[in-house]
């Protein structure tokens, strides 16, 4: 997925089993932010950095939704103890992050195995790409006030 690529529709199913589609954001901006694992230091930071600023988020036309490759029960865990004011959707067989190109080969400690790139995507009210944060300019700690200052 790149600047200027129309979303797709289906985006997946929510921590409750609900379906996602863009069209429930219709007239927003959406933050679409793809994330390694729920409950883990960095993604933990920036999810709660995007629940501190959510308010100034909507204020400024946004919306938010998470994605990770972990099960609903899993997101209903992490929503649960960081209080987070959004939806997760729960991308088990990767369907969202092979679409976004979110998904490959990672190296840790000259392991390598496949996990989700850290990316988070602006996609404007008519459902277009129209910004990418890559891994590299991601601080999860500040994440909603790069969003807000871009």
């Amino acid at each position: 997925m790149n600047i200027g690529d129309k979303a797709p529709e289906i985006l997946g199913m929510d921590e409750n089993g609900q379906e996602i589609r863009l069209a429930d954001y219709k007239g927003k901006k959406l933050i679409l932010y793809f994330y390694p694992k729920d409950m883990t230091s960095g993604c933990t930071a920036q999810a709660c950095s995007l629940r501190d600023h959510y308010d100034e988020l909507q204020t400024a036309g946004y919306a938010v939704l998470g994605v990770s490759t972990q099960d609903g029960t899993s997101h209903q865990k992490f929503i649960a103890k960081n209080e987070l004011p959004f939806h997760l959707i729960a991308d088990t067989g990767h369907t969202l992050h092979e679409a976004f190109d979110t998904w490959g080969e990672k190296s840790m400690y000259g392991r390598k195995y496949f996990g989700t790139f850290r990316t988070t995507f602006i996609i404007n009210e008519e459902g277009v790409v129209e910004h990418i944060f890559t891994p590299k300019e991601i601080k999860t700690k500040i994440h909603a006030e790069q969003i807000l200052n871009k």
